[in-house]
């Protein structure tokens, strides 16, 4: 048995607790009082299945902590947890698209998403991707500068929308 095998069965049986540092990092504090600063909260499936699969990695990028699901962290560490997700994850969700520049890549979009109306240049077809999972109606949508936007459900989408994405999938 490896040692990194014998520090995960050790791991498994030890309880712990989330704390957020005065500058918003998380640290792991274990209930022997050892303490892993700055750790960062990793969803395993972040849009096919948000709720299941969350690990907990040091500033080095090595596993700490893996939960089967979020929900397995106590009331107070899931705020934590969330708190530091919703700013990581930040991922503005189109509802709305009301028209675009062309149907020819690149092509500007005007659309309004939950946070307001914005644009997006779309630099070419192969940046909207559909994510698997969640019966497939979900799609990714990368503009110029890297932001990504999400479609979480196609077929939510009103008809002028839809028509419109039509011409790009």
């Amino acid at each position: 048995m490896t040692q990194e095998t014998s520090n995960d069965l050790l791991n498994f049986h030890r309880s712990y607790q989330l704390r957020q540092d005065a500058f918003g990092h998380l640290d792991l504090v274990w209930s022997d009082g050892e303490i892993v600063e700055r750790v960062t909260p990793v969803r395993a499936f972040p849009f096919s299945d948000p709720e299941r699969g969350l690990s907990l990695v040091d500033t080095e990028g090595h596993e700490v902590l893996w939960l089967e699901s979020i929900n397995d962290l106590t009331a107070a560490d899931r705020a934590l947890v969330d708190d530091v997700l919703g700013g990581r994850e930040f991922m503005p969700e189109i509802t709305v698209i009301d028209s675009v520049s062309s149907f020819n890549t690149p092509s500007t979009w005007q659309i309004q998403t939950a946070q307001g109306k914005t644009q997006l240049v779309l630099k070419g077809e192969e940046h909207i991707r559909r994510i698997n999972g969640m019966g497939g109606n979900m799609l990714l949508i990368s503009d110029n500068h890297g932001i990504q936007f999400l479609i979480r459900d196609l077929a939510a989408l009103d008809k002028h929308s839809r028509r419109l994405l039509d011409r790009f999938l």
